[in-house]
């Protein structure tokens, strides 16, 4: 029998070790993989930049020159590996694949003007490059591309005459006249809001642009005048203003305009007289203070420092370890997402942003934002610490190549940080229910979050992920920055609030998109939704009695397009990603579950014009075999072409293959309905406008993996009314946190 003990004992021991030995190794395999999806270095961007003008064939020329009628790079960005590829080096520790880029390359300067992408490689030493091509072999339409500056610059000088010719109405009705940037105006000087789509079919250029003041927070200063230019062609002498809109009117031209204007056969308006030191949409505190104003507000510290650890795009926090990037062309994503060393989720990713909006004037009712078409992911401006981010953070500098000769450094643009929450993950108090109690236990609910923002013209987004001890992941967008608002029209009233005299805060819809691609505990995964149906069963202790209760209903989805839930339609409560091969200790399927924070809804008929574009608006959640093929489910083309698609969604799910034990995507959905108030000036608050979802163990783990924390804390009775104090950690008493120690009584009695 001792031979068989210690005979036990070696096997458990070498179990032990191998184990330890298999977590270690995989957690040096995910530490080296994580750079494969590291964005460029200013180094690799400008390797790409000088191998791309060094073949002369391209003919390309620099980015910033005005003319438009050029070749000339737009973006570069990192292409990401195949997953099978990152796979051998994530879970087999083999080489990575080698760096390449992703090049858009705008081809003005042909008979036949196009847009085309190029995978240059290998990288930082790029030797070659190749043509990308799009499912269905798709041409990039070049009316689609992405307004540049260059383009901006000659837009800029269409609105100088327009301005010039309409100067005395302007100044007239608004009291401001001039373009900035252009015209000497001082602090009366207008700007310009540029509207898309840019315009209603395919090959269409054609941008409604509505002035403004030029103040502080002019997004919410609009003056009545509002214009049409085309602007397709590539000599912009040829360009022409095709509508203007002044005060709910409609004309031809500007001169048609001023010659109404000045025979009176026009309705006119005068804004009222403008006050710099009474700034509606200014930052500038007024009002009455409710706060003393001596003494700072609550602060976060790290005691000991920070307790995660980042290493380039890899950071490790409690059990979790993840890379990140942020993407140039769409924002922030995270590859190889693994807890306790077990990989959750391969990549999750944001893909796209919308906000449609509705009104009375032309550039209201044409405003359908779809923001990856403005190079979303380059909008991630610098964090303020303690606004922002906590003081504490550790914060990263991002570069991009977009619009531009050399990489742009921006510097601070994310942040990484663990935050308190000020609520329990867990706790109880078990009562005695004679005044006492049994005991009490809790633990602090601690989160890493990883942090960006996106600030696309008016509107800013704070992108996070939230990482918590027990498992869940949460991605969370909160919407601040200022509305987006039109001259006011009785009419108006029908898609907006009045937010000032003369200003209408138009109703708008926003929809986020991610991608989901979910390893759970391998990657044959399957997707089952399940609801709750009510049964009706006889009483078995008391004969002749029935009972009504919830019968928990599952159901299997084998297919794609039964796994694509519409917009509108029943929303099934659990959504159910698991391994069938894979169990836990107690017989269930190891698994995850998406939680939605969402009350998005379709911004559009399903198949009307623009809503073609954003086909993947039609669902909270899609489910799809994954595909290198498709790895996006939008592009930056949308913008400027919506109603036919580079890259159409609903391609992915129209040949409805099985999804029973593949390696699936979830593309998920969220958004809200914003109808503006008059709390919206000066801008938006975030509190009320965040949405999200979790990605949350079911049955993944034997038990809760947070009581693997430190953390708790346990109290119970103890001799003469003393209570004992269970703790694991040390307690932390300075000015910094608290000048007193821990203590609990528990008791509870009349007074």
């Amino acid at each position: 029998m001792r031979g068989a003990s210690m005979w036990s004992c070696w096997g458990f021991l070498v179990c032990f070790l191998a184990a330890s030995a298999s977590a270690s190794r995989g957690r040096e395999w995910a530490h080296h993989g994580a750079s494969m999806f590291a964005d460029l270095t200013p180094r690799e961007l400008k390797a790409v930049r000088d191998y791309l003008h060094a073949q002369k064939e391209l003919g390309l020329t620099l980015a910033k020159e005005k003319v438009l009628k050029k070749n000339s790079i737009l973006l570069i960005e990192l292409h990401v590996p195949r997953k099978h590829e990152a796979l051998r080096a994530l879970d087999r520790g083999q080489a990575k694949p080698q760096r390449q880029a992703r090049v858009v390359v705008q081809f003005g300067d042909q008979a036949q003007p196009n847009i085309t992408e190029y995978i240059v490689s290998p990288l930082p030493y790029p030797t070659t490059y190749e043509v990308k091509t799009f499912k269905g072999g798709r041409p990039i339409l070049f009316e689609s591309r992405p307004i540049t500056s260059a383009e901006y610059h000659h837009l800029l000088k269409v609105l100088e005459k327009v301005e010039m010719k309409a100067r005395r109405l302007l100044h007239e009705s608004t009291g401001f006249a001039g373009m900035v940037g252009v015209s000497d105006c001082g602090d009366r000087c207008l700007t310009f809001s540029d509207i898309a789509p840019r315009g209603l079919a395919p090959g269409e250029r054609r941008t409604w642009i509505m002035l403004q003041k030029f103040v502080e927070g002019y997004f919410i200063h609009p003056v009545g005048f509002e214009l049409l230019v085309n602007h397709r062609d590539l000599d912009p002498e040829k360009w022409a203003v095709e509508k203007v809109w002044y005060n709910g009117q409609y004309f031809d031209s500007v001169e048609e305009l001023m010659e109404k204007y000045d025979q009176g056969t026009i309705k006119k308006h005068k804004l009222p007289e403008h006050d710099p030191t009474d700034l509606y949409s200014t930052f500038v505190p007024r009002g009455h203070s409710n706060m003393a104003s001596d003494i700072h507000g609550p602060k976060l510290v790290e005691p000991q420092g920070p307790r995660y650890h980042v290493d380039g795009n890899f950071v490790e926090y409690a059990g979790w370890s993840f890379a990140f990037r942020v993407r140039s062309s769409a924002g922030l994503q995270i590859f190889d997402l693994r807890f306790n060393g077990e990989r959750v989720a391969y990549e999750v990713s944001l893909q796209e942003a919308i906000a449609f909006y509705s009104g009375d004037t032309p550039a209201a009712m044409q405003t359908k934002y779809i923001d990856a078409g403005w190079a979303m992911g380059t909008s991630d401006y610098e964090l303020a610490p303690g606004i922002d981010c906590p003081e504490i953070a550790t914060f990263q500098d991002m570069y991009h190549y977009y619009d531009t000769d050399k990489p742009v450094r921006f510097r601070n643009a994310l942040c990484i940080f663990e935050m308190t929450t000020a609520m329990p993950l867990r706790r109880h108090f078990n009562s005695d229910f004679k005044g006492g109690y049994n005991f009490f236990a809790g633990l602090e609910n601690h989160v890493l979050v990883l942090r960006t923002t996106s600030t696309v013209y008016n509107y800013d987004y704070i992108w996070d992920f939230y990482f918590y001890q027990n498992g869940v992941m949460e991605a969370r967008v909160s919407a601040t920055g200022y509305i987006h608002a039109t001259f006011f029209t009785p009419n108006g009233l029908n898609y907006g609030t009045k937010v000032y005299s003369y200003v209408l805060g138009n109703l708008h819809t926003h929809l986020i998109h991610y991608k989901v691609d979910l390893d759970i505990a391998g990657r044959e995964n399957s997707f089952e939704s399940m609801e709750l149906k009510f049964v009706n069963v006889s009483n078995p202790w008391s004969p002749g009695h029935t009972i009504q209760q919830s019968l928990l209903a599952k159901k299997q989805h084998e297919t794609e397009r039964s796994a694509a839930f519409r917009f509108g339609k029943k929303f099934p409560r659990y959504l159910h990603f698991y391994n069938p091969k894979q169990e836990n200790r107690w017989g269930h399927k190891k698994g995850y579950r998406i939680q939605f924070n969402s009350h998005g809804h379709s911004v559009l008929p399903k198949g009307w014009k623009e809503e073609n574009g954003i086909s993947w608006a039609r669902y909270p959640l899609a489910v799809t075999r994954h595909k290198d093929s498709e790895a996006t489910s939008s592009s930056m083309y949308t913008q400027n072409n919506p109603w036919e698609p580079l890259v159409s969604f609903e391609d992915y799910i129209r040949n409805n293959e099985n999804i029973t034990e593949q390696d699936l995507v979830a593309w998920v959905t969220v958004g809200f309905l914003h109808v503006p108030h008059s709390e919206d000036i000066p801008n938006t608050a975030t509190p009320g406008n965040a949405v999200g979802f979790f990605l949350r163990p079911f049955n993944f783990f034997d038990e809760d993996p947070s009581l693997s924390s430190r953390s708790t804390i346990i109290v119970r009775p103890g001799k003469e009314g003393t209570p004992t104090i269970q703790r694991w950690t040390p307690e932390v008493i300075g000015h910094c946190v608290t000048d007193k120690p821990f203590t609990y009584n528990g008791t509870y009695a009349g007074v």
